[in-house]
C-alpha cells in the first residue's frame, strides 16, 4: 500500500504542474473556461499515467512470486491487475469529473487559470486517493 501510494504521489506531484501549466498555456489562445478545465485535465494525465506506469512497473516487477516456490505466480498477477484496473478506473472517473467542474467553478470567480487548475487538483487529488485506496482494499488489493 505504501509503495502503491508513493507511486501515485509521484505522478501526480508531476501531473500537477503540467496541468497548471497547460491551463496557462491555454489561456494565452483562448478564454473558453470549459476547455481550459479540460485541456488542464489532459496536460495532467499525459503526464501523470506514464509516470505512475514506470514507477508502479519498477517497483513490482519482481514483485509477483509464490513464497513457497520463489517461481512467478500468473494468476496472482493477472488478479492484481484487475484489481489495480479497476480502483483505478472508478477513481479516475470521478477525479476527471470533479477536476472539470471545480476547475470550471474557479474560473468562474477570476481566478488565474494556473490557480484553479492547482486548486481543482487538489480538491480532486482527496477525491482520488480516497477513492482508490477504500475500493483498494475492498478488493483485496492490498492483501499481497
Amino acid at each position: 500500500m505504501v509503495l502503491f501510494n508513493r507511486n501515485l504521489i509521484i505522478s501526480g506531484a508531476a501531473g500537477y504542474f503540467s496541468g497548471a501549466l497547460g491551463a496557462q498555456l491555454y489561456s494565452l489562445y483562448d478564454n473558453n473556461m470549459i476547455v481550459n478545465a479540460i485541456v488542464a485535465l489532459l496536460s495532467e494525465y499525459c503526464v501523470d499515467i506514464p509516470f505512475f506506469a514506470i514507477t508502479f512497473y519498477i517497483d513490482n516487477k519482481y514483485g509477483h512470486h509464490d513464497p513457497i516456490t520463489g517461481k512467478k505466480n500468473p494468476a496472482f498477477s493477472k488478479q492484481n491487475i484487475k484489481n489495480l484496473v479497476i480502483a483505478i478506473s472508478v477513481s479516475e472517473a470521478f477525479y476527471a469529473v470533479t477536476k472539470i467542474f471545480s476547475h470550471y467553478q474557479f474560473l468562474h470567480y477570476t481566478m488565474q487559470p494556473y490557480q484553479a487548475a492547482m486548486a481543482s487538483s487538489l480538491i480532486a487529488w482527496i477525491v482520488f486517493i480516497v477513492l482508490v485506496n477504500v475500493i483498494g482494499k475492498r478488493s483485496s488489493y492490498f492483501t499481497r
